[in-house]
């Protein structure tokens, strides 16, 4: 691979906001007027830190209550995600129970596994195809968005299931630590510089 292969090489940027590609050297993107950088500083580093963050808020997302049920005349019932998708399976509620479980445990358990990988591999300079990695992480950056809807069942029954004196849905302290998880990956997605991935596979080809 040659150095002309990428922008970086030939003193050309990409503008995070718009993809415009321009000359390093205008430090600002002749489009939209947004700062150009050839990479994210410190990318690796502030994605990690992201990412601890995210697995400390994830504990108790888990371990406390989602959310709290109060029925007439019975004592409150407190639900954390496995419980309730646990509940929902009891229930008959099976695909319901799929969806909450895809996208409440899985998506960001996996979203988190990804990440940590591919700071890895980029650091460690793993081999790997380039464009594998790149579509690995789009694909994480976009599925992960939609694993907040374990909160957003939250509170659509908060807002929607609330009869009176007869029954009442509140959320609990693990809706916002979940809410949280979600926020810090989606941040840290952000801040992965994808294009670290090209520069390993460029090295490695000029080594070999």
């Amino acid at each position: 691979m040659s150095n002309a292969h990428t922008a970086a090489a030939v003193g050309l940027a990409s503008c995070h906001l718009c993809c415009k590609l321009s000359p390093a050297h205008l430090q600002h993107c002749p489009r939209c007027g947004s700062r150009l950088h050839l990479r994210t500083e410190e990318s690796l580093q502030r994605t990690l830190a992201l990412l601890v963050t995210a697995c400390v808020l994830y504990i108790p997302a888990n371990l406390y209550p989602i959310m709290y049920t109060e029925h007439l005349g019975a004592p409150t019932e407190a639900s954390t995600i496995l419980g309730g998708i646990l509940l929902l399976i009891e229930l008959g509620s099976i695909p319901i129970a799929l969806v909450i479980f895809l996208f409440s445990v899985i998506v960001p358990s996996g979203k988190l596994m990804v990440l940590f990988y591919l700071c890895w591999s980029v650091h460690n300079h793993q081999v790997m195809d380039a464009k594998q990695r790149s579509q690995i992480y789009r694909v994480t950056e976009f599925i992960g968005k939609w694993s907040m809807i374990d909160v957003f069942v939250v509170a659509i029954l908060a807002a929607l299931v609330h009869l009176g004196d007869l029954m009442v849905i509140r959320p609990g302290v693990a809706a916002i630590s979940f809410a949280g998880v979600v926020i810090v990956t989606m941040i840290a997605a952000e801040c992965f510089d994808s294009r670290l991935i090209w520069d390993n596979a460029e090295q490695d080809q000029r080594e070999h």
